[in-house]
């Protein structure tokens, strides 16, 4: 268990009452509030009305406009706490996950931050629905800094062209460079991208298996995860860095 694991159930519990009808401590919220926001690793998973609602008014403001129900909010609250207290109650995961989720929320956009939650959750449980998350994750990524940048994509456009658009935009594809060395690591993206896109048909959710249908295991799941995670880390980090020159 992480040392901080009470702190961040006490942290939603006070939330759930406030939403359904309790009168909950304001001091007590903000020092729960504190301690978790202090932990780096923690701050980049807490819910975002947690790190935007600095009382429990304002939290208040905030969810009885979102949901009229008092069901509605308990939900609400317990699947956006769902990836912090997964984290800590297995006392940890690994660096990785923590730089993906850091990068997304800097991004501000709930797609790709729900295929990013989303894919991380079913890696153990449920491997196929991680596979296609994770392709998921990708594509989400590179629409949103196409969006960002103000380019059109066509409406149903595969993975492949997606990442290819993407990476001409930020200057990462492989005949965009003449060093050999740029050549084959981007090209290693590229080869990635398409892997991923295969072996989403091959062994996730999407698509319907016959009798002899291949079942992935976790450990296919972990891979497809990773591999999307850090390309997408990487393009994130690639478009953040070039945005003060556009």
């Amino acid at each position: 268990m992480h040392p901080l694991s009470e702190e961040a159930e006490a942290l939603q519990g006070i939330l759930v009452s406030q939403a359904t009808g309790g009168n909950e401590d304001d001091v007590a919220y903000l020092k729960l509030r504190q301690v978790v926001m202090a932990d780096s690793t923690l701050a980049t998973m807490v819910p975002r009305f947690v790190r935007t609602c600095r009382s429990l008014s304002q939290f208040w403001q905030f969810i009885k406009g979102k949901y009229g129900t008092y069901a509605e909010r308990r939900t609400y609250i317990w699947e956006e706490f769902r990836p912090l207290l997964d984290y800590v109650e297995k006392g940890g995961a690994s660096p990785a996950d923590h730089a993906v989720t850091g990068a997304i929320e800097r991004f501000d956009s709930e797609h790709v931050r729900a295929a990013w939650t989303k894919s991380l959750e079913r890696r153990a449980t449920d491997p196929e629905g991680a596979i296609t998350m994770a392709r998921t994750l990708l594509e989400s990524v590179c629409k949103h800094i196409l969006e960002a940048a103000g380019l059109e994509y066509a409406d149903s456009p595969d993975l492949n062209k997606l990442y290819r658009q993407t990476a001409e935009l930020l200057n990462l594809a492989p005949s965009q460079h003449t060093e050999q060395v740029f050549k084959q690591i981007l090209g290693g993206c590229t080869a990635v991208v398409e892997g991923l896109g295969a072996l989403r048909n091959r062994l996730s959710d999407s698509h319907g298996t016959g009798k002899a249908g291949v079942k992935p295991a976790p450990r296919h799941a972990e891979l497809a995860v990773n591999l999307a995670g850090s390309l997408s880390l990487y393009l994130l980090g690639t478009w953040e860095a070039q945005l003060p020159n556009r």
